[in-house]
């Protein structure tokens, strides 16, 4: 009877595969063998320093080959030659599927492609039968880099898993380990999730009957493991080099699911994405920026997810790509990315205090071959045009303020500015005035204690009963602490408004900034 478990812990299963101490370094076991070993070894002879070290140098080995062994590539992996009979004579795999190995093996791409068209299902079914039923490392890899030969060539081949004549075939579960193993496995079952027929129930695993008596592999258990096991990568990668790339790569194909959105949202996985949105130069970083772009796109469509974007430093990271890349694909997906989040909360007033419209207008100068790239080009701009006629100067100052984004932009030393909105500070108890109150004591940006320093000071000037409200809130003690801060700027704002607090409206506007 094959034991079946889920799908993160198998995608962590390491060493419960090997049978024999024979398979220790040949196979390179997993560290819990080494140290047993090297245990054993340490109470038997520890008078021996030299066979301790034999152990060192042993461990250094293996350690050494599974580095090799991580580095795998599908073309290494299809030289081996697998011995099916072998398996067929140990009952591992039937005469069938024998026959059908055989005329796949070691064939070119076209003949292989026409036996997927003639008999792809039947394949699949030999596949995912090796994959459940033999645990040899080596052929386990050489099956998996079939399938994702099979699939890269046409992805489409993935709805082959999810054909009426797999239903009673789980073909979410058996997916072992060892880092070749994870990444292949991870972008098949990546594939195979995505590809499931979109009538499906989510509950069950391949399309099988609801009333179906055998204990499946349900998509949410798939689905909650890989993500688990994807943000892991993210967080602290099990290869130092393709680790993210390939978790980043199946996320783009996954996050088009609502369960995957809202279980990598639960996880606190989009703040794991946020530091990869930023500008690249080779191909490969080009590539890994494209499908961290893609993501975020497929989240800018979920609200929990536009949630937390929001208060991150997605769209500065965003707007910096779009301006400095040259690449058309990662150009167009920011840009639909950006139009998603233009009519979401208070992004349109972030988009135009950070020159969204002045880049989009450049980028329409620019020659694309995507004519769909062009049309939302526009949509981007006439949208930003529609915003900055809708929202007054004072509902931008407000979002600057309330997001805690201060900084010197033309309104703040505008006296026009100042003059027509004055009474608008008197809102909601004057709410404004309090946030600026309170940066004095929780902001270390010595730019946003400026801004704010030099904004009461405003206050004080324009508003006729400003500085009586101004002490009443208990501002001038905040201030004056300022006026010895290490940052000469923040010192020069500070004194500006202790001096303006003390003369009041009358005599401030002699004083200037």
């Amino acid at each position: 009877m094959t034991t079946r478990v889920g799908t993160h812990a198998t995608l962590m299963h390491w060493d419960q595969t090997k049978n024999t101490k024979d398979d220790f370094v040949g196979d390179c076991a997993g560290p819990l063998l080494l140290r047993q070993n090297r245990t054993r070894l340490q109470r038997k002879k520890k008078k021996k320093n030299q066979d301790f070290e034999l152990v060192k140098f042993c461990e250094s080995l293996c350690f050494s080959v599974a580095m090799e062994h991580a580095e795998l590539t599908i073309e290494q992996v299809l030289k081996r030659d697998i011995p099916w009979e072998t398996y067929m004579t140990t009952k591992l795999i039937s005469g069938t599927g024998l026959q059908l190995l055989r005329r796949y093996d070691n064939r070119s791409e076209s003949h292989r492609a026409q036996l997927l068209d003639d008999d792809g299902p039947a394949y699949v079914r030999v596949f995912v039968s090796i994959l459940r039923d033999i645990f040899k490392e080596e052929t386990v890899e050489y099956v998996l880099a079939l399938m994702d030969e099979m699939l890269t060539a046409n992805p489409k081949r993935a709805r082959l898993f999810h054909d009426q004549s797999l239903l009673n075939e789980d073909t979410y579960d058996p997916f072992l380990s060892n880092w070749f193993v994870q990444e292949k496995s991870c972008k098949i079952l990546a594939l195979i999730v995505s590809a499931r027929p979109k009538t499906q129930d989510n509950i069950v695993s391949n399309g099988e009957a609801s009333h179906s008596k055998e204990k499946f592999t349900t998509l949410d258990d798939v689905l909650k493991g890989l993500v688990e096991w994807l943000c892991s990568q993210l967080k602290k990668p099990s290869h130092p080099s393709r680790g993210i790339p390939v978790a980043v790569n199946c996320l783009a194909a996954l996050l088009k699911e609502p369960l995957v959105r809202s279980s990598f949202v639960q996880v606190d996985g989009v703040k794991l994405l946020i530091p990869l949105i930023s500008p690249a130069s080779t191909q490969q970083s080009i590539q890994l920026l494209y499908e961290t772009c893609l993501c975020i796109w497929l989240l800018s469509f979920y609200e929990p997810a536009i949630e937390y974007l929001a208060t991150s430093r997605a769209l500065p990271r965003l707007i910096e790509v779009v301006k400095s890349s040259t690449k058309e694909k990662v150009v167009r997906v920011v840009v639909l990315t950006l139009r998603n989040l233009l009519p979401k909360g208070a992004f349109a007033a972030q988009m135009i205090d950070l020159g969204l419209l002045q880049i989009v207008q450049s980028l329409k100068a620019q020659a694309w071959s995507d004519e769909d790239l062009l049309d939302t080009l526009n949509q981007l701009e006439e949208g930003l045009k529609d915003n900055i006629k809708r929202l007054s100067s004072f509902d931008k100052y407000k979002q600057e303020v309330l997001l805690g984004h201060l900084d010197w932009s033309a309104m703040h030393k505008d006296p026009l500015f100042w003059r027509d909105n004055i009474t608008s500070f008197e809102e909601n108890d004057f709410q404004i005035l309090r946030v600026l109150i309170t940066v004095l004591d929780t902001s270390n940006d010595p730019r946003a204690l400026s801004v704010a320093c030099f904004d009461i000071s405003q206050f004080i000037q324009y508003h006729p009963a400003g500085r009586i409200i101004v002490t009443d809130l208990k501002a001038k003690e905040r201030v004056m602490k300022l006026m010895n801060h290490e940052n000469a700027e923040v010192t020069k704002n500070s004194l500006l408004c202790i001096q303006r607090l003390f003369l009041g409206a009358k005599y401030a506007s002699f004083l200037q900034a």
